[in-house]
């Protein structure tokens, strides 16, 4: 998690002091990127412990489509808690767009009864098209791999007034290519194997759709507009990476990388002492995330499914959420 602390020592050395909405006040810088090898380990920060199960959590309850803090409540996460009204909703946020956008309204005027024809002046408005952005961008993927279009926005400008918190995360895009024959072995544990027989690369690839080898790799890449650098940051990167890897799953593709593309980055002004001792702490080796093989859609998906292995961070620290 160098790219991480990268980030971070950059904001605390070249960042600007501004104001903010929560009136806390940051120290500030406008564009970054960070690029992670999913084949390299799972991108959960060790030089700090983070709550995995809230992550996993949050991430299964926005791809439900939910916007209520009730069912997170009580499951015992409380990261959305202070942006909830008191039936704990939170207005169209992620859930809703990713898997119920609104399309817009409809004109549909009203029928003459006696000449049979449309009156272009009265008629009634109706709800647009709902889509699944979501299931989408997945059947998308499977059919046209090489899309430029393979994209989920939950910015929606018509929504974002009515929303407790506009999207932070606001927009990602996936990207696949073709692996070559020594990353497939890798992917099923024959990367020693080499191309030394007589064997053409084309059949090796014939041998390894035999063996089920995906033939592709799946990256994501995520538009950050506003980046929590100490609290939120790490949640992110940690929530898109395992949403790249359970994309990929379902869709028979290697996880490739995941490229965290930031807005706004800011650390808070109270939580300059923690920044100060988290850059102290020398990153210890990436934990494994391993996914229940059998699962085969998205959306069924459940916390159980869910195993990390090799997880050795420091100790928690703890800062207050500026609301």
């Amino acid at each position: 998690m160098l790219q991480y602390l990268a980030l971070m020592q950059h904001v605390k050395d070249h960042g600007h002091l501004k104001a903010d909405r929560t009136g806390t006040g940051t120290k500030s810088v406008f564009g970054w990127q960070s690029r992670y090898d999913l084949q390299k380990g799972f991108p959960l920060l060790t030089t700090k412990k983070l709550f995995l199960r809230g992550i996993i959590e949050e991430l299964l309850w926005i791809l439900d489509g939910d916007t209520n803090v009730k069912t997170l409540q009580a499951k015992n996460v409380h990261i959305w808690d202070e942006w909830a009204d008191a039936n704990g909703d939170l207005g169209p946020v992620y859930g809703q767009q990713w898997r119920r956008w609104q399309g817009p309204a409809v004109f549909v005027p009203d029928m003459d009864e006696t000449t049979g024809q449309y009156m272009s002046d009265e008629g009634s408005w109706e709800p647009g098209p709902v889509l699944d952005q979501i299931r989408n961008v997945i059947e998308r993927i499977k059919e046209k791999p090489d899309d430029r279009r393979l994209i989920v926005t939950a910015w929606n400008p018509a929504d974002v007034d009515k929303m407790a918190l506009p999207p932070c995360h606001c927009f990602f895009q996936f990207y696949t290519r073709e692996l070559s024959v020594e990353e497939r072995k890798a992917s099923i544990g024959h990367e020693g194997a080499g191309l030394d027989s007589t064997w053409s690369a084309e059949q090796w690839h014939d041998w390894m759709d035999g063996n089920d080898a995906p033939r592709r790799a799946l990256s994501c890449q995520l538009y950050q507009r506003s980046c929590d650098v100490f609290l939120g940051v790490p949640f992110n990167i940690a929530s898109y990476a395992l949403l790249t890897m359970m994309v990929a799953q379902v869709c028979h593709m290697a996880p490739g990388e995941f490229v965290h593309t930031y807005g706004d980055a800011h650390i808070y002004t109270n939580h300059f002492a923690q920044t100060d001792l988290q850059l102290t702490r020398t990153p210890r080796k990436l934990p494994t995330m391993n996914l229940n093989p059998d699962v085969k859609s998205i959306f069924d998906f459940k916390y159980g499914d869910f195993k990390l292995e090799g997880y050795d961070p420091y100790p928690s620290i703890s800062g207050a959420v500026a609301v």
